[in-house]
């Protein structure tokens, strides 16, 4: 969970915020279990990625340049 941990280093997740979450997901079978997390944690980690710009990362479209091939 290293994203989580970067949240908590950089104060956008309190210590208990991390350990819940760490925990839910520890204790989760499955992706669809952890979309389970109670709303509380999710709306922590949301108003996180956002701050560090997950989600523009995540839609951002490729370089073509990535990889750097030649």
């Amino acid at each position: 969970m290293k994203t989580i941990d970067e949240m908590l280093n950089l104060d956008l997740l309190t210590p208990d915020q991390h350990h819940q979450i760490n925990a839910w997901i520890a204790r989760a079978n499955s992706p669809e279990e952890i979309l389970q997390m109670p709303a509380p944690l999710w709306q922590a980690v949301e108003r996180a990625s956002e701050v560090m710009g997950i989600d523009a990362d995540l839609t951002r479209p490729p370089a073509l340049d990535a990889g750097g091939a030649n």
